[in-house]
């Protein structure tokens, strides 16, 4: 069986690329498993190995790390390399540029955000990134249509694999429960883009909506600016007048409770101001739940929505958004009608569909370094 060992941000750290390998490791064959390179910031403290699969740690601005990084990844058959330009150290994540260099084994590079308009620098770290990579994965069709516009992709070795979620064992057989609160949820690591002004252009109608924002601080904002944005958003929800209809909830969920959550609400809100979101694990959780969903136009949102999952708005409307919202809780045939897209949607979208197309692609690769034999 081939054996994977992994480059990217893992537990503890809370973040998305975190979750998404701990979800995918999780999915593959117990036998194919192998360790964790952990991706941390030179200002964390030292931490040995622990239980989970963690090996060692590629400390930002290290190149003796950079050198060991290569060294653990290299006991495995085949390495899967998370891209994220924040992740790694130096210049636009370039440190990984020395890990990839120092590889004999094949590497799967995961790509989790392709700029439409990079700098140069940022540019030529991709670039580098993709020449490195025996295969390259994006999750959606305009992931790669960006890609092959804008950046040098080694001709075949481009491959979409969606972004795997927790799909509940009675998909598509059974009516999800719904909060009889009528539940608005918004979830992830919180930062900038929430949909509370919506909240007070909603229909005050009973029950009323309750809007749930959950989700710790995204540790970038909370490096840069604290707790402030948070406070911020408390005292917006004073001044328009709905702090009865909003809450916080701040906890960091495991994948299994953030489903149940998802489960649980009318509507999933997404209303992100990114015009750059080729990925959003968020999207794919409410697809997979059933849940509807109502997204601003970022690129993910209206390839998965396409085919009749949520509703889409423009961006910073939170008129649009409320009459979106509104028309899901009011009128329960368009909100059945989007849970049974999700349905068919989440038969392809569980992780154990995407650890299989992983491991189909770790073979691919494979097969195609063993020697010719005349």
């Amino acid at each position: 069986m081939i054996t994977f060992g992994f480059l990217s941000t893992y537990p503890p750290t809370l973040c998305g690329l975190a979750s998404f390998t701990a979800a995918l490791r999780a999915a593959l064959p117990s036998g194919a498993v192998g360790g964790v390179v952990r991706a941390v910031d030179a200002e964390s403290p030292a931490r040995p190995a622990e239980p989970g699969g963690v090996v060692g740690d590629l400390v930002a601005g290290s190149a003796a790390s950079c050198r060991q990084a290569a060294a653990l990844l290299s006991r495995e058959d085949v390495a899967i390399v998370q891209h994220e330009y924040d992740i790694y150290g130096g210049r636009d994540g370039d440190d990984v540029l020395r890990v990839l260099a120092g590889l004999p084994v094949p590497v799967i590079v995961v790509l989790h955000t392709v700029l439409t308009a990079p700098t140069a620098h940022q540019r030529a770290v991709l670039n580098g990134v993709l020449a490195a990579a025996a295969a390259v994965v994006v999750m959606s069709e305009i992931a790669r249509a960006r890609l092959v516009a804008g950046y040098d992709v080694p001709e075949g070795r481009l491959v979409v694999i969606p972004h795997g979620a927790v799909v509940p064992r009675d998909a598509g057989t059974v009516v999800p429960h719904r909060s009889q609160h009528r539940q608005i949820l918004t979830w992830g690591l919180l930062g900038p883009g929430k949909g509370i002004e919506a909240m007070a252009l909603l229909p005050r109608r009973e029950p009323a909506p309750r809007y749930l924002i959950a989700g710790r601080t995204h540790p970038k904002v909370l490096a840069w600016q604290g707790e402030r944005y948070r406070r911020s958003l408390r005292l917006r929800i004073e001044q328009l007048g709905v702090t009865d209809l909003v809450r916080f909830d701040s906890r960091y969920l495991d994948p299994v409770s953030l489903s149940r959550m998802i489960s649980h609400a009318e509507v999933v809100l997404l209303p992100y101001d990114s015009r750059e979101q080729v990925t959003s694990g968020v999207l794919i959780e409410a697809v997979t739940a059933r849940t509807p969903v109502v997204a601003t136009r970022f690129p993910h949102a209206v390839e998965l929505l396409s085919d009749g999952a949520g509703l889409l708005v423009n961006h910073q409307d939170p008129a649009a958004i409320a009459a979106a919202v509104h028309t899901v809780l009011a009128d329960r045939a368009v909100a059945d009608a989007m849970a049974a897209a999700g349905g068919i949607a989440a038969r392809r979208l569980g992780w154990a569909s995407v650890a299989k197309q992983y491991c189909g692609l770790a073979a691919e690769v494979m097969a195609a370094r063993a020697p010719v034999v005349a």
